[in-house]
């Protein structure tokens, strides 16, 4: 049986990221509310969690899934050769709709990656909600609440139509209604930017001159 907490009550917020943490710790998942939709999301560090995480959504191995991290110092952590440019980006724009697509340390045996590949995708979010409760458990495995090819869930109610019981929390803050992160790869010498959301290309650009644009 799932539970819900309303966390656009004050009253509300701390049991709630208390119970989401506590879950997402035993290898459960939660729905938690993002800048631009609803995210299912478990203990990045859980093989077994992020497995459940995958079937729940119908995702196969072969597709990545994203890190929410609490702060830019947890990068280094997580991803091998984060540069100065890397650093102004995330300086800039974090928390916020700014994706860094890195290489996993080689010491991280977890399974966010997509199959043969060592691609992690990193961001700190900018919803209170989604930070609090990555600060609680750390980098936090989180990707759309949806199942596989159906429409972005922007409000508690179509998570849950779509989700059910699989989710052992779910956190409802009303409507979302923000826009997708921008992606930059960060693999190598000179950043490059993948896809363009609500951070622009003008924007970056202003932080790091150099950057480049996926062709």
């Amino acid at each position: 049986m799932s539970r819900r907490f309303d966390v656009s009550q004050e009253n509300q917020l701390d049991d709630a990221i208390q119970a989401a943490s506590q879950a997402a710790k035993r290898g459960q998942l939660v729905v938690v509310p993002t800048e631009a939709c609803y995210g299912l999301a478990t203990d990045a560090f859980n093989n077994a969690a992020v497995a459940k995480l995958r079937e729940a959504k119908g995702r196969g191995p072969e597709l990545p899934i994203p890190v929410m991290v609490p702060s830019p110092q947890t990068v280094s952590g997580v991803l091998t050769g984060v540069g100065h440019d890397a650093g102004l980006l995330m300086e800039a724009f974090w928390p916020g709709a700014l994706t860094l697509v890195g290489k996993s340390q080689p010491s991280l045996m977890w399974e966010v990656s997509g199959t043969g590949s060592r691609d992690v995708s990193v961001r700190m979010p900018l919803h209170p909600v989604a930070w609090r409760l990555t600060d609680a458990i750390g980098p936090l495995a989180l990707t759309a609440a949806n199942v596989a090819g159906a429409d972005l869930p922007t409000t508690y109610n179509q998570a849950q139509a779509g989700l059910g019981d699989d989710v052992a929390v779910y956190l409802d803050a009303g409507t979302t209604t923000g826009a997708p992160s921008t992606i930059v790869d960060i693999s190598g010498d000179v950043p490059v930017m993948l896809r363009e959301g609500d951070v622009t290309l003008a924007d970056l650009l202003k932080v790091v001159p150099g950057l480049a644009v996926v062709e």
